[in-house]
């Protein structure tokens, strides 16, 4: 019963094939590759790896890359299936206006980390950060019920943002430093401490909405181990956090 997970990104594609569909399971094999070289997945990444019996992935990217990494999974005879936001689902309740308008890998990453969650002891509020092309500040209260959250631009569309719009800045190779002094330094600082500053407050607004249960701060995406540093917050960095929810959703269709 092999089972093959999907997270297709802005950016890149990444996959794992586990033995079977089960929360906390190491996979057998594991990859990622940018979407420019999608069409590379079939003759170069997969194979020789055992013929899945199930999948199942999320993507943002758009439908054209869904039907470009579908042709890949040709490979194989198996049927392609794709998560779509749901109300509810396992054990989270999904607060957004329009449910199945929240972003498919915002909700499978909700699903994971109240799964790792419960998994650690008591339950107890969650605040989900991916930090990728875009970065979301996703709340969980210890019930479960997704209240909502914030998106903002990640590092490069900020930076990229101020080079397009202001004369004579460029993007950046600086440091993260307290108090800049030169101008490489000062974008991207100012970017770091923007998205922490955005973090820290919603962290403390789950708090108190909480009656002051301390949250769990979860922290996934390709750019999160950028972050973490700069954060004067107890939290920790799931690269796997996407992988976790797809687990957790498919073993429970199986179940």
């Amino acid at each position: 019963m092999t089972f093959l997970a999907i997270d297709i990104g802005n950016t890149r594609l990444k996959w794992a094939l586990y033995a079977q569909a089960r929360p906390g399971l190491a996979p057998l094999h594991s990859g990622a590759v940018f979407l420019e070289t999608i069409d590379e997945l079939a003759d170069q990444h997969w194979a020789g790896l055992p013929a899945p019996s199930h999948m199942l992935g999320c993507v943002v990217a758009g439908e054209a890359v869904r039907r470009r990494v579908e042709e890949q999974l040709e490979l194989w005879d198996i049927e392609p299936r794709w998560v779509v936001s749901a109300a509810e689902g396992c054990g989270v309740v999904n607060g957004y206006e329009h449910p199945h308008r929240l972003g498919s890998d915002r909700w499978v990453a909700l699903v994971g980390a109240r799964e790792r969650m419960l998994a650690q002891g008591a339950p107890r509020p969650v605040l989900v950060v991916m930090v990728g092309t875009a970065v979301t500040i996703d709340a969980i209260d210890v019930s479960g019920r997704f209240l909502g959250g914030l998106i903002l631009p990640g590092f490069g569309l900020m930076l990229r943002a101020l080079e397009n719009g202001t004369a004579g800045l460029k993007v950046p190779t600086g440091d993260t430093v307290p108090f800049p002094t030169n101008t490489s330094d000062a974008l991207m600082s100012g970017g770091v401490y923007a998205i922490a500053g955005a973090v820290e407050r919603q962290f403390r607004r789950l708090r108190e909405h909480c009656g002051g249960a301390e949250p769990l701060l979860l922290m996934t995406g390709g750019a999160a181990v950028k972050l973490g540093p700069t954060l004067e917050l107890p939290h920790e960095v799931i690269d796997t956090l996407i992988f976790e929810g797809l687990l957790k959703l498919q073993s429970e269709r199986l179940a």
